[in-house]
């Protein structure tokens, strides 16, 4: 069997940024998007957010795709939230999503981060690109091939004048 440890910082928000996680659902709203994270094989190493996002350090197996689990956690929490009648103003989550993967040596950094949001809100510390959901215009972007085959050009394939194998 192989080994993968597989870690991401991962960053969603919520329905048009609405500042709709109120802060006395806050705490099952985490426990159930934890609880489905681990369900999915996850390790959930940090959960915490504000009221307009939610941050989660954690492993995804590498049997599942990071969009699949992002999508099952957060489809998992909104639906159970209102399901016991709760998040009466959350109207759910962005389609969107950042993730970020975690050389494994700084992991207690992001935990770390994750765990300080509301206070690196109030102190105007957080770090813009672990803060972002969607990619901004000026983002860099990988240029295209810089290559081109002259279709003229006299070209021998690797089998042409190979012998036969026996």
């Amino acid at each position: 069997m192989p080994y993968c440890q597989l870690l991401y910082h991962l960053v969603w928000a919520t329905k048009h940024r609405n500042p709709s996680i109120h802060p006395d659902e806050e705490r099952l709203l985490h426990e159930l998007m934890r609880n489905k994270a681990v369900q999915l094989g996850g390790k959930v190493f940090a959960l915490e957010g504000t009221v307009d996002h939610a941050h989660v350090v954690t492993s995804i197996p590498p049997a599942i795709a990071v969009a699949t689990f992002v999508g099952k956690v957060k489809g998992f929490s909104t639906a159970e939230l209102h399901k016991a009648g709760l998040g009466q103003n959350f109207l759910g989550w962005e389609a969107g999503y950042s993730a970020f993967t975690i050389d494994p040596s700084r992991l207690d950094r992001y935990i770390a981060y994750v765990r300080n949001q509301k206070q690196h809100h109030a102190d105007h510390t957080t770090i813009v690109v672990l803060e972002r959901i969607e990619v901004p215009p000026s983002s860099v972007h990988e240029p295209g091939p810089t290559y081109q085959i002259d279709p003229l050009a006299d070209y021998q394939s690797p089998i042409d004048g190979a012998q036969p194998v026996a």
